[in-house]
């Protein structure tokens, strides 16, 4: 019997990693986690009405909503990160057509089965008149081929095909099936709308949670709802084997969530981050980068990915620090800072930490300058303050019909006609001429410039 019980206690452990520890209460929680169906699945919206968010897509006016409501939905990609309803939408659109429901997964399926998908979707629409919608998770993962044999059964009208993909269609998808689908664009769900998903959560599941513990689960989930119940789920149940645990303990009562139980579903420990430290941080880690402290640069990016901050606000950080306090005393600068905004984009997190990092000790140990920031912050000041020059006429358009007989370019000297590409000439309004803006400094690259006249 023992034995019995030690091996449901590792089956369950096994399922629930995130549970392991040193204690009997982990082992606990993780067998009352696998005595029942996932809250995400027991959570899953019956109508268009229970779903969280995509309200571009479901609210009162939506595209989606209209086309659905008037079962008129052709064929349909939706494309979105995961976790942010792309199954649901499909089965509730199934549930308000008329038409059969089917469902593969690009993962396993085979050419066969699409095949053997189509067959059946002739033959019902033949005996009842009834269309066929086809669900087909991860369609991205479905080569040339088995894309292609869809595609007559969706031209003609025998399959509704209703793809979903974490990736780019327009990179994924062939370009014949994709113009015969529509394209929804779903949003990774907000942290209001994570906080609203946690709280029907804790209802299911008759439990309670501090504020704190709430808003660390959003936070926590990235834009994933499944994510947020899954690890709600794991919270819930640690909370339940620790009440189980206390000597005075109240069976009848709701099971309460607190922070700490949120930080163990994660295995994290939660960074207080609030208004204030948002900007202390950010602050701490550009003063760091100016400094040249690459081990307090990397350290402050840290502190900043852990609390969730978002990865494109650091990027945009770093493209303006590239040419504010690094400059021209290396200009490779900027283009690294931008490959690394682009990176955060194009790969996400977590991989794009690996980017970001890089970026960051770049610019940390690259040679500093901010006369690009000073000469822009001069001139600027000089166009507020001083008459507005008249442009030199030697450096007026003189490319239209009539320039030449205004005097337009008369006396401009082409540079590349000269050695160097380098001739005296005036550029300036005769308003600024006596002004100079760009100062070099003697660091990194900027040095070879004052070396010329």
């Amino acid at each position: 019997m023992a034995s019995e019980m030690w091996d449901t206690y590792r089956s369950a452990i096994a399922e629930y990693p995130a549970l392991v520890g040193n204690d009997l209460f982990a082992a606990a929680a993780a067998v009352r986690l696998k005595a029942r169906s996932p809250l995400a699945a027991r959570l899953r919206p019956e109508t268009l009405d229970d779903v969280v968010g995509q309200r571009h897509l479901l609210g009162p006016t939506g595209t989606l909503r209209q086309l659905v409501k008037a079962d008129r939905l052709s064929s349909a990609i939706l494309w979105g990160p995961p976790g942010t309803g792309k199954t649901t939408l499909a089965r509730l659109i199934a549930a308000a057509s008329a038409k059969a429901f089917e469902q593969l997964s690009a993962v396993s399926a085979t050419v066969k089965d699409v095949r053997e998908v189509i067959r059946q979707a002739e033959e019902r629409l033949g005996a009842h008149g009834q269309g066929t919608i086809l669900f087909l998770d991860e369609v991205h993962r479905f080569n040339k081929a088995q894309q292609d044999a869809l595609l007559p059964a969706v031209e003609s009208g025998v399959l509704t095909l209703i793809g979903a993909t974490t990736e780019n269609p327009f990179f994924e998808v062939n370009p014949p099936l994709r113009s015969r689908s529509t394209l929804f664009r779903l949003e990774m769900l907000s942290e209001d709308d994570l906080g609203e998903l946690v709280r029907r959560g804790l209802k299911a599941e008759r439990a309670t949670a501090s504020d704190e513990a709430v808003a660390y689960l959003a936070g926590r989930a990235a834009g994933d709802g499944r994510q947020a119940l899954t690890t709600l789920e794991v919270a819930v149940a640690l909370a339940g084997a620790d009440a189980s645990s206390q000597p005075d303990n109240d069976d009848t009562a709701p099971v309460r969530v607190e922070l700490f139980h949120a930080e163990s579903a994660t295995d994290l420990k939660a960074l207080r981050y609030g208004r204030d430290e948002h900007y202390d941080v950010i602050s701490a880690f550009i003063k760091s980068i100016r400094g040249s402290d690459p081990d307090a640069g990397v350290y402050w990016l840290a502190r900043m990915l852990e609390a969730g901050e978002d990865a494109r606000f650091i990027a945009r950080r770093l493209v303006i620090l590239a040419s504010e306090d690094v400059g021209m005393a290396d200009p490779m600068s900027l283009l690294i800072a931008d490959a690394a905004a682009r990176a955060v984009e194009f790969v996400g997190l977590p991989e794009a930490q690996l980017t970001l990092s890089q970026a960051v000790i770049h610019l940390a140990t690259a040679p500093k300058s901010n006369s690009a920031t000073l000469a822009i912050a001069e001139a600027r000041a000089d166009v507020q303050e001083l008459s507005a020059g008249e442009v030199p006429v030697h450096l007026r358009d003189s490319h239209y019909k009539g320039a030449k007989s205004l005097g337009h370019g008369e006396g401009y000297v082409y540079p590349h006609n000269h050695e160097d590409a380098v001739v005296d000439q005036q550029y300036l309004p005769d308003e600024a001429l006596q002004r100079r803006y760009y100062r070099p400094t003697n660091r990194g690259y900027e040095a070879r410039y004052r070396e010329q006249p």
